[in-house]
């Protein structure tokens, strides 16, 4: 009888404190699940928050947001060869006289090819396709493609084809730029947050 009672007494201890554990465990998960993913960080342009890679460089011009994200050969230079994407507010927007009816162009001069080298641009007067696209919760964006191309200098090159993606936030007054075609950067958007 006392080895049975013992017995009772252990299997109850132990199912005493498997339950704070199990809890714990579970709130454990719960808080871990609201951090956010290692090797990221938050970027907050105007209430919009952005969780992008750490890996990727942010550079802020007044009212406008430059994220590098990978090769770059002068950061300083906001319309160069640097792949990356661009966050736009509306001081800047209302300077270049932006009403997402044409497409963005952030330069006074002739920019170089974002693609690399010193060919001229020529930008497309016609949108490739547009559409809704959800920026976070509640918050929709124009979403417009512009094919752009290079054009090399003399007639010995070809020319190199480029989409300009534009996400127009009308009410937020934001604009997020894109020629590089980051498969990412969507999704990115897609799981913003407001503040």
């Amino acid at each position: 009888m006392r080895t049975r009672s013992f017995a009772l007494a252990a299997c109850s201890a132990v199912a005493m404190l498997a339950v704070p554990v199990s809890a714990s465990a579970a709130a454990q998960t719960s808080q871990a699940s609201a951090l956010p993913a290692r090797g990221t960080t938050t970027l907050s342009f105007r209430g919009l928050n952005l969780r992008i890679p750490s890996a990727w460089k942010v550079r802020r011009y007044a009212d406008t947001v430059r994220v590098i994200t990978g090769r770059c050969t002068d950061p300083e230079y906001f319309y160069g060869d640097c792949r990356g994407f661009w966050l736009v507010g509306p001081k800047t927007l209302g300077y270049w006289g932006y009403t997402g009816k044409t497409q963005y162009i952030p330069t006074l001069s002739q920019p170089s090819c974002p693609l690399g080298g010193v060919t001229p641009v020529v930008f497309g007067d016609r949108a490739g396709s547009r559409g809704l696209r959800q920026v976070g919760r509640g918050h929709t964006a124009r979403y417009v493609t512009w094919p752009d191309y290079c054009e090399p200098q003399g007639s010995s090159g070809r020319n190199v084809r480029f989409t300009q993606r534009e996400w127009f936030l009308p009410t937020s007054k934001i604009l997020v730029a894109d020629v590089w075609d980051h498969k990412e950067l969507s999704g990115v958007l897609k799981n913003a947050t407001w503040s």
